[in-house]
C-alpha cells in the first residue's frame, strides 16, 4: 500500500526528515558520483534526492504513482513531476539511463509489474538504484516515519527480488544509522552515528540500497510486453488434387 504524498512531504519537512534526507542523499551520491549527459528518473517519492542531479543530468524527471498522489516539484520553475500508473510508465523503451526508486518497492501493489516496467524503459547499460527500509534497522520498526510502513528488506532479500526480475545487483550501500528519535541532540550527532555505524554495525542501517543493471539475453524481448508467436504451418498440396489438375489441363 502506497504512502500518502502529503504524509511523505510533511515528514521531509521535519528535522528528522531533513537528517534522513541528508544521510541517504549522501549515500546515493556515492553510488552515482557523475550523471553528466544522462537522463535520470525518480520513481515513487524520490524528489528529496533528485535535486543534486537536476543541474548535472541532461534530463531529470519524477514519476509518482496514482495510489500515492502527486505534488509539484521543483518549487521553482516548471514542474517535472507526472502522475502515473506504476505498471504503465509513459516512456518509450530504452529511454532512461538511471532510475532512482525511493519509497516505492516496499509499498508497491504490483512489485513484478513495476520492476518489469523499469526494465523496459532503461537503456541497455542503464542502472537502477533501489532504496528500501532495512528490515534489521531501527527505522523499519517505527511507524512514525515512512520507513516504518510497507515491506522492509534485508540486503539478501532485495538482491533476490532484483535477480528474479531480470536485474543484476552490482553494488550495495547502507545509510541512516542515527535512531529515529525526534531529539535535537541525537539528530545533531547523525554524522558521528553514520561513521560508527558503517564501521562497526552496518547490518543495522536504516536503509539498504542496491544498484543493479539489466540482465540481457540474446533474442529476449521486453518482459512487460512479450508476445506469443505461432510457428507457420506448412500444408502439403494433396496428391489427388494435383493429378486432377493435370488431367484437366491435358483435356483442355
Amino acid at each position: 500500500m502506497w504512502h500518502d504524498v502529503v504524509d511523505l512531504r510533511e515528514f521531509y519537512e521535519t528535522r528528522r526528515g531533513q537528517v534522513a534526507r541528508h544521510m541517504v542523499r549522501r549515500a546515493v551520491r556515492s553510488l552515482w558520483p557523475d550523471v553528466s549527459g544522462q537522463s535520470v528518473l525518480g520513481l515513487g517519492f524520490a524528489t528529496p534526492y533528485l535535486r543534486q542531479f537536476k543541474g548535472e543530468a541532461e534530463r531529470t524527471l519524477a514519476f509518482m504513482p496514482s495510489s500515492q498522489g502527486v505534488m509539484h516539484w521543483p518549487p521553482e520553475g516548471p514542474g517535472l513531476v507526472s502522475l502515473v500508473e506504476e505498471t504503465e510508465l509513459p516512456l518509450p523503451d530504452y529511454s532512461v539511463d538511471r532510475v532512482l526508486l525511493v519509497h516505492g518497492l516496499e509499498n508497491s501493489e504490483s512489485l513484478r509489474g513495476l520492476l518489469r516496467e523499469i526494465w523496459r524503459v532503461l537503456t541497455g547499460d542503464g542502472r537502477l538504484l533501489v532504496v528500501v527500509p532495512n528490515r534489521r534497522g531501527i527505522w523499519a520498526r517505527s511507524d512514525r516515519t515512512p520507513l516504518g510502513w510497507g515491506h522492509p528488506y534485508s540486503g539478501a532479500q532485495l538482491s533476490r527480488v532484483l535477480r528474479d526480475n531480470l536485474f543484476i545487483p552490482a553494488r550495495t550501500e547502507r545509510a541512516l544509522y542515527v535512531p529515529p528519535i525526534a531529539n535535537f541532540t541525537f539528530l545533531r550527532s547523525a554524522p558521528a552515528w553514520e561513521r560508527m555505524g558503517a564501521r562497526f554495525f552496518p547490518t543495522f542501517a536504516g536503509v539498504v540500497m542496491i544498484e543493479s543493471g539489466k540482465q540481457l539475453y540474446a533474442g529476449t524481448m521486453t518482459p512487460a510486453k512479450q508476445r506469443k508467436f505461432r510457428r507457420p504451418v506448412v500444408v502439403s498440396f494433396p496428391q489427388a488434387a494435383g493429378r486432377l489438375h493435370r488431367d484437366l489441363s491435358d483435356e483442355s
